[in-house]
């Protein structure tokens, strides 16, 4: 199986390194394609991949078509790389980029499109992915496989959710790194040494997400446990609650999907 990218930036190098990780395919089987030589030469040390500065020759005789760049860069990309043969899948992470513009821009009709997001890049991702109609079985399977291969993944059937997942799942991370940001700041402001607050605060996210993902039950029945009447708990969702930090974040993710299908 053989397995092009065309883009080795971030998220590129996350798939990369998670096929090889897993095992999904050998570095013989991969070809990467980027502007910069310093990536090439990056990825080529670093991984023992293939790696060209020419993107049709990257997907030349290609199983699968990794579209990994900017998506202000598609229509140029696809001019390079257009009418793949039937048998070859593409495969785009690109933000925003619909089905239909991509099968468009391309002239091909066998299309993925995926919504990665960054924890990927530690094999821990959350990306959920549709495909045309034409696309096969088969094709469907080994997009699965490569997916599965930087985290969760989920087929959906309707597009209309990935924009929604981008906003949520995609753009997430900075919402959960900007809390936490915020709450080891929170720390040092009440007195901890910096160093005491950050591991507090890491491995209290951490111990939570866990809770709510191996006891199943609803985050608000979890909050409950913790919340005595009274108590400083209490004290500190009121203050919440009081700056509308529920309203906030549905507001946040909200202007994100938005952003999401204006691109």
């Amino acid at each position: 199986m053989r397995i092009a990218f065309v883009g080795g930036g971030a998220m590129g190098e996350a798939m990369i390194r998670g096929i090889l990780h897993q095992g999904v395919a050998t570095p013989q089987d991969l070809v990467v394609s980027d502007v910069s030589p310093s990536r090439r030469e990056l990825l080529s040390k670093e991984y023992g991949v293939s790696a060209l500065a020419d993107n049709k020759r990257a997907a030349k005789d290609a199983d699968l078509i990794v579209l990994a760049v900017k998506p202000q860069n598609l229509p140029d990309v696809a001019e390079k790389i257009k009418s793949p043969s039937p048998e070859q899948l593409v495969l785009s992470i690109l933000a925003g980029s619909t089905l239909s513009n991509l099968c468009r821009y391309l002239k091909h009709s066998s299309v993925v499109r995926a919504a990665p997001n960054m924890p990927a890049q530690i094999g821990q991702g959350m990306t959920v992915w549709t495909a045309t109609a034409e696309t096969n079985d088969r094709q469907k399977e080994l997009a699965r496989t490569v997916l599965g291969a930087i985290g969760k993944e989920v087929y959906v059937a309707d597009e209309k959710y990935l924009d929604m997942v981008t906003a949520l799942g995609g753009s997430g991370s900075a919402y959960v790194f900007l809390f936490i940001e915020a709450l080891i700041d929170a720390g040092v402001h009440i007195g901890l040494p910096r160093d005491m607050a950050q591991d507090v605060v890491i491995q209290t996210v951490l111990g939570s997400t866990s809770t709510v993902e191996k006891m199943g039950k609803h985050p608000a029945v979890l909050r409950n446990m913790v919340t005595s009447p009274g108590g400083t708990t209490t004290e500190a969702l009121l203050q919440l609650e009081r700056g509308r930090f529920r309203y906030l974040l549905l507001e946040a993710v909200a202007a994100a999907h938005q952003k999401a299908q204006r691109l």
